[in-house]
């Protein structure tokens, strides 16, 4: 599980439009939210990368890029952009590899039979790399502005003569 304040988990996965999208191309550049979610279309699912959608261009002119993992395949996550609208990245991540060095991937047994289930969870990683906040099962209603308040802040930090 990472650890906030050292550099987050590199990893590279295949977006709505099966181009690479890493981790790495963000260094120096943006800030990343990245955000975990359970499964494309589902009511909550929709909500959050509805609410990420709706903000994107407020979190871009805060240098931030807004990243959806789950581990619905490419296919999946163009239908569910496409019906929704979405403007925020979607990756697929079908092994749920991504998720479990996130520590988001819990692994449950019922009925005799084992179940991945993916953390709805967030994580702001800064433009140097690392980990500035990590939110785990959160609500979906609200909590694009709230991620975006904690980007302002890092932003804030960074300008700051105390920092620098």
């Amino acid at each position: 599980m990472p650890q906030i304040g050292q550099p987050a988990p590199l990893f590279s996965l295949a977006d709505a439009d099966m181009e690479t999208v890493g981790l790495a191309s963000f260094k120096g550049k943006k800030n990343v939210v990245l955000y975990f979610y359970p499964r494309d279309g589902t009511p909550g699912c929709t909500l959050q990368a509805i609410e990420f959608s709706d903000h994107d261009e407020e979190f871009a002119r805060h240098d931030c890029v807004v990243l959806g993992v789950s581990p619905d395949d490419c296919i999946s996550h163009a239908e569910f952009r496409d019906k929704h609208g979405l403007s925020v990245c979607l990756l697929a991540d079908p092994e749920a590899e991504v998720c479990q060095r996130y520590g988001v991937r819990e692994v449950k047994e019922c009925d005799g039979a084992t179940k991945t289930c993916i953390v709805r969870a967030t994580f702001v990683i800064d433009k140097k790399g690392r980990l500035r906040h990590a939110l785990y099962g959160v609500n979906p209603r609200g909590h694009a502005m709230e991620v975006l308040q904690l980007v302002k802040e890092i932003n804030r930090e960074c300008k700051s003569p105390k920092t620098r």
